[in-house]
């Protein structure tokens, strides 16, 4: 009974631990920066230094000074493309020589088309104060490897939603000086599966669901300055500490690992990155208006998941803190039209020796393209399209089942991600009351 026990106890941590790591999304990580349209159109550069509701995830001051009430709504459709190729992934049962781990050798756009909502809207209390609330999904993504899959022991479907509520409020303290702070109310729910190697190489595979959701909360504050044509920005959103509470299910195991079979509550904490947000706007001429932006990820903060009792342990992920940058430039060809361009640089926090086919991140180029249409005096139309093309990488994270028990199970993952490019379609409305 004592040996069932361990077991039993390792292959609930050994469920979190292939379970939990989320799967690449758009910017680098599992962070999702598309949350606005007008920003999507310059590659998400300057938004720390401009304007408007559609700024607040940004920074929260970006609407101080404002009058009335202003409402931002966009959606983006993000529509990647990826190739996982199995390269000489090995798995070692107990008592039996290394052997291929069998499957599909190559999977095709494992991660799934999905459309990620935003909105903002901020109210003048005074000339010089304001209230603003922006909604929206900064980690969102599903990811789904067939059951055949060689990389079904690392990964089979992986869903995480999160929704960010952040209120704030905004004062100009000085003229051309605007500061803000937000709270970060998060809620995350995931649902994360992979694949279980029976004891025999015949038998067919199990496997293991964990899912699991909670409510969460950070912080934002930040700063703007704008002195004649320039217009700078500064903000620190800070780590958001996610807690899951939910179960683990376990299935489909046979002979001596059958005991193990059956649905346990438990839970787990993870971090998300803080950023800090620097950029610059500069207004060349009255039509013309050059954007940079420079991003630091404490992705660092993502260094293990950490299991509640009884486990009390922490399985290390490693990541590494990061940057990305933008260049963009904004061009009203007309009193109706304003045109836009930019192009970044986001560099990936996952190491290239930590690998993992739930989280095939590499460094990415944005190459971006965008326009505004003032319809009406009160309400403008924004639109964006992003190109990403994502540099090829080894997958090679070694993982393993059953983990301290004579059952353990190690799986030498040995494959690349390439042939990975994303589009990003992004429409939105900026309305003014």
């Amino acid at each position: 009974m004592t040996s069932v026990r361990k077991f039993s106890r390792a292959a609930k941590v050994s469920a979190l631990l292939l379970g939990l790591i989320p799967a690449q999304a758009m910017a680098s990580g599992f962070y999702i920066v598309e949350q606005s349209p007008k920003a999507t159109g310059r590659a998400y550069s300057g938004e720390v230094a401009d304007t408007g509701p559609e700024s607040l995830w940004w920074n929260p001051a970006a609407i101080a000074g404002q009058k009335g009430i202003a409402i931002h709504a966009g959606a983006s459709a993000i529509l990647p493309s990826a190739k996982m190729t199995n390269v000489n992934t090995i798995i070692v049962r107990p008592g039996q020589a290394p052997a291929p781990v069998g499957g599909d050798q190559v999977n095709s756009n494992p991660i799934e088309n999905g459309v990620v909502p935003t909105g903002a809207i901020s109210y003048g209390l005074t000339d010089k104060v304001a209230l603003g609330l922006a909604i929206t999904a900064p980690y969102n993504f599903t990811t789904d490897y067939p059951t055949t899959s060689w990389a079904r022991y690392s990964g089979l479907r992986t869903s995480l939603r999160t929704i960010d509520i952040q209120p704030g409020i905004a004062i100009e303290v000085l003229p051309g000086l605007r500061i803000g702070a937000a709270a970060n109310i998060e809620y995350a729910k995931a649902e994360l599966g992979n694949a279980l190697p029976n004891l025999s190489p015949l038998l067919a595979d199990g496997s293991q669901k964990l899912s699991g959701n909670g409510w969460d909360m950070g912080w934002s504050a930040g700063f703007q300055l704008q002195r004649g044509p320039v217009s700078i920005g500064a903000s620190y959103k800070s780590s958001v500490k996610h807690t899951l509470n939910g179960s683990v299910t376990v299935a489909g195991l046979l002979g001596p690992l059958a005991a193990n079979n059956g649905t346990v509550n438990t839970s787990a904490s993870f971090s998300t990155p803080w950023q800090a947000i620097f950029g610059v706007r500069y207004a060349v001429t009255p039509a013309i208006t050059l954007n940079a932006q420079a991003t630091a990820s404490g992705w660092s903060k993502f260094d293990a998941i950490r299991l509640a009792a009884p486990y009390n342990t922490a399985i290390p992920e490693n990541y590494r803190d990061s940057w990305s940058y933008a260049v963009g430039v904004d061009v009203a060809v007309s009193p109706r039209w304003t045109l836009r361009s930019g192009v970044a640089r986001d560099l990936t926090p996952v190491r290239n020796t930590e690998r993992d086919a739930r989280v095939p991140d590499t460094n990415r180029w944005v190459f971006a393209m965008g326009a505004t249409h003032q319809m009406t005096k009160r309400f403008a139309v924004d639109v964006g399209v992003n190109y990403l093309t994502l540099d090829s990488g080894p997958i090679n994270r070694t993982t393993a089942a059953y983990v301290g028990t004579a059952a353990q199970t190690p799986i030498l993952m040995n494959g690349t991600v390439n042939s990975a490019h994303v589009f990003i379609l992004a429409l939105g409305g900026r309305l003014t009351l």
